[in-house]
């Protein structure tokens, strides 16, 4: 009981903390950012609202300005299932790449933002 109110209170922290810090996003023309929103069509993130990998890794996609959609794996049974069943496991953030015919699991904030960097990160 203790612990899950100090884990509670620590994670409002953390998201007070993200929402004053947060980064500014990528400025893109139109025409390229119309393109990075097409290029995701195929991406989303599995993630819990207060876990700091995930915050960490939403900072990330703020400042790429990638809007990618957001799985909830820990309130949303269908999408935990998702995450469980495909991935392997229960561990956020997880980054599902559909490309063609085949899914990725990509596990590890500092993976899924190096991807995401490789990717996106070119102005």
């Amino acid at each position: 009981m203790i612990l899950k109110a100090i884990r509670e209170g620590l994670g409002r922290l953390i998201i007070l903390v993200d929402f004053l810090t947060r980064p500014k996003p990528m400025q893109r023309p139109p025409a390229a950012q119309q393109a990075v929103e097409e290029a995701m069509r195929g991406l989303a993130i599995y993630q819990f609202y207060a876990c700091p990998f995930c915050v960490k890794t939403r900072r990330a996609l703020r400042r790429l300005n990638l809007p990618m959609e957001l799985r909830d794996a820990k309130n949303d049974p269908v999408h935990r299932a998702a995450l469980e069943s495909g991935g392997g496991k229960i561990q956020v953030p997880c980054l599902r790449i559909d490309g063609e015919g085949d899914t990725r699991w990509v596990y590890e904030s500092k993976e899924i933002i190096a991807y995401l960097e490789g990717r996106f990160g070119a102005a």
